[in-house]
């Protein structure tokens, strides 16, 4: 078993009281402090192997208004949230929220500063949690040779053994051990992009012990399975528009089209270049398709995006890609495995749902999507590592129901990549009653704090302070 040294104590999961004391370098921020607790790794076998999870909290200042704590996940899966507490009050997490709230952050089982997985991926190995953009049945057969591979790796790691019990159920249930050792009678919770569906099964798991739930950016019920890695094809094709509008609104500076259905006829120019002949950069068809769908998260990224669109169009020297934190193997906090995100990413992925084994599925499935969606479909349904992963899920996926309390808050936007929008509501539809829906008309991924929405930010600020939400489904303008 991995553990990892801190200077966190730990401590067991019945005790009342933590020990609180400073984050590990990484983690630290002014008024956050960490500690860290023991969980079962096989919650069938409460007495037997034990994790440790490492959780954080940015205390209420304000006991008068105090209303509790406040769960939060930062996506992936496989992303660290233990710095989640310090990233929402940079990001302007209102006052009334800070006081209302101990915000509590935790490193997922496997990731980060928690008892940490590996594979033992180079970055050359699995540079991406998103499948390569195949043209044809070869490029499927190709891949799947390279990511039985991958799959082999992590069956062989040296935290191999802990390997199938790192699943969204498991980290629900940290979760609700978390809230336990805060001696809390509820939580709420706040989960952002994959954090949604953790969140979900977290309050149908355990309905009577959360109390607000916030989703931003809503996957669907079933999480993150071979569906939703197709919904990137569509989610794709929502987006595009807001890009092409951009583009040609500054053609005399990108040079990319006059209109946005020229700046459309520029992206499969490019592309088809590209499949033929690679740039100098090593930039392929399938590099330029994945990339373009990176930058589509956030309208910030857009200018960064059309730089490289143009260089590639007339051959310039391509900017070098700015890449965000936490989505490739780079090298983490001390102690944490350089691969470790894309590799908590794929256990999670991979043991929450049983993928297809039949190489001809997916090249079926590309075949269809590279028609149905041909910007990017062919990426989304290409094979991956879960379709030789080593280990069996160890139970069957939380089905994602309306018998609860009616305390959930959902937001999403109209125009999202990685969470579309139909898939939002699927998860809308499976809470029935329990959930209220948000849909702001604009782009991009994450919406609350994210993107200036006043109409959203205010629903989602009032809910988490007064537990109002609006009586029925509402939409919020763009800014």
């Amino acid at each position: 078993m991995t553990t990892l040294s801190t200077a966190c104590s730990s401590v067991g999961a019945d005790e009342e009281k933590l020990s609180w004391k400073q984050c590990p370098e990484g983690a630290a921020a002014a008024g956050v402090e960490c500690t860290r607790l023991e969980v079962p790794l096989d919650y069938e076998k409460p007495e037997g192997k034990t994790i440790e999870i490492a959780v954080s909290r940015l205390a209420s200042k304000n006991p008068d208004k105090r209303r509790g704590v406040l769960l939060t996940n930062s996506g992936g899966p496989g992303g660290e949230a233990l710095s989640m507490p310090a990233t929402l009050r940079k990001l302007g997490l209102p006052k009334s929220v800070l006081d209302s709230y101990d915000i509590i952050g935790m490193d997922p089982r496997g990731v980060g500063r928690s008892t940490p997985v590996t594979c033992g991926l180079k970055l050359t190995d699995h540079p991406s949690n998103i499948p390569a953009y195949a043209r044809n049945a070869a490029d499927v057969t190709a891949e799947a040779k390279r990511v039985e591979g991958v799959a082999g790796k992590c069956g062989a790691s040296k935290t191999a053994d802990i390997l199938p019990y790192i699943t969204t159920a498991n980290t629900a249930r940290d979760l609700d051990k978390v809230r336990e050792a805060l001696d809390e009678t509820k939580a709420s919770y706040f989960g952002i992009s994959y954090g949604t569906y953790l969140g979900s099964v977290y309050t149908t798991m355990f309905p009577k012990t959360t109390d607000r739930v916030f989703l931003d950016s809503v996957t669907g019920p079933s999480g993150w399975d071979a569906s939703f890695a197709r919904d990137f094809g569509p989610g794709f094709e929502d987006r595009f528009p807001d890009f092409a509008k951009f583009a040609a609104a500054q053609n005399a500076k990108y040079g990319l089209g006059r209109t946005p259905e020229e700046v459309e006829k520029t992206y499969f120019g490019i592309a088809a270049k590209l499949d033929k002949k690679p740039s100098p950069e090593g930039f392929t068809g399938a590099v330029f398709r994945q990339v373009t769908f990176d930058r589509f998260y956030y309208d910030s990224k857009l200018p960064e995006l059309a730089e490289i669109w143009k260089a590639l169009n007339t051959g310039k020297p391509v900017p070098k890609p700015k890449s965000d934190a936490g989505q490739g193997s780079t090298a983490g906090p001390a102690g944490v495995p350089a691969d470790n995100y894309l590799a908590s990413q794929m256990h999670v992925i991979c043991n929450d749902s049983d993928w297809p084994a039949d190489v001809s599925v997916y090249a079926r499935n590309v075949e269809q999507d590279r028609k149905a969606y041909p910007k990017f479909g062919a990426a989304g349904s290409n094979i991956t590592p879960c379709a030789f992963w080593p280990s069996k899920p160890t139970e069957k996926p939380v089905k994602i129901t309306d018998s609860g309390p009616s305390n959930i808050l959902l937001l999403q936007n109209r125009r999202d990549p990685a969470t579309p929008l139909h898939s939002a509501r699927e998860t809308r539809t499976a809470l029935g009653d329990r959930a209220r829906m948000v849909t702001a008309d604009q782009g991009g991924h994450l919406a609350y704090l994210f993107l200036d929405n006043q109409c959203a930010n205010d629903i989602v600020t009032s809910y988490l302070v007064s537990g109002e939400r609006p009586d029925k489904d509402t939409d919020c303008h763009a800014s």
